[in-house]
């Protein structure tokens, strides 16, 4: 199947599109966008200049990807928006370009950005990610692969949510999210590990017990983070996924929710 654009369609003639890609009724595709293979973008859908979409992408009716970012420091630099391969974008979502300060806004492969989300300037978003309907990124947000952010989720600028992460809707994150964690409540609070997701991905019951302790250790055994973790250190040799829970916690700028 060639390439079907539909004639309501206005396309610059600076476009790169791939094989057997869709482009629906009245959408608009700036200067500068490179589309790949068997990816549809359906009605009214908007892709802003410098947008990089990858393969096999869906982008749903009135979406709106890669516009200048809602950042009074952009000086209308060149900067880009990358969609992963089988990403899926849905109705009214919104992904803004990068500033100069990274040079890009990014969504990694196979993730579910669902109706009226908004990604902002800068945001990292990795792989297999769900956003749930509504959910929020500020500026400068890393969501590292695997996370599932609820409805209505809202994630405060230059914060990190961790792997295999869980966050219930309607909550507000404003430190980072630790890996493997499962957050709620209001104010934003870890409730435990994420044991179902990581079930679901193939982890081991060895394993999941082990983080499960650490957690247990660092956070609901009344110790702060340096000591929890020197405390567990002192009885465990910690598997290369706790390692890393360590050295995200240290690294921490805004330090996590506890």
């Amino acid at each position: 199947m060639s390439v079907q654009i539909h004639p309501t369609a206005i396309i610059s003639p600076e476009v790169k599109l791939g094989e057997n890609v869709i482009i629906g009724p009245f959408s608009i595709i700036e200067d500068d966008v490179e589309i790949g293979d068997n990816t549809n973008i359906k009605s009214s859908a908007v892709i802003g200049k410098g947008a990089r979409i990858g393969k096999n992408v869906q982008i749903f009716s009135s979406a709106v990807v890669g516009t200048q970012p809602q950042d009074l420091k952009f000086r209308g630099e060149t900067t880009y928006t990358i969609i992963g391969d089988n990403t899926v974008i849905r109705e009214f979502a919104t992904i803004n370009r990068g500033t100069a300060e990274t040079g890009k806004t990014e969504v990694g492969k196979n993730c579910l950005i669902m109706s009226y989300c908004h990604v902002a300037h800068d945001c990292l978003v990795g792989d297999n990610v769900i956003m749930s309907n509504v959910a929020q990124l500020a500026g400068h947000v890393t969501i590292e692969e695997w996370v599932i952010l609820g409805g209505v989720t809202k994630i405060h600028q230059f914060c990190k949510v961790g792997k295999h992460s869980m966050i219930g809707a309607d909550t507000k994150v404003t430190k980072d999210v630790a890996p493997y964690t499962l957050i709620d409540r209001k104010p934003a609070q870890v409730e435990g590990i994420n044991k179902i997701g990581l079930r679901r991905r193939g982890f081991s019951p060895e394993l999941i017990k082990e983080i499960e302790l650490f957690y247990d250790t660092i956070l609901f055994s009344g110790q702060n983070n340096t000591d929890g973790i020197a405390s567990f250190l002192k009885n465990n040799i910690p598997s290369p996924e706790v390692n890393y829970i360590i050295d995200f916690i240290k690294t921490s700028v805004r330090g996590i929710h506890r």
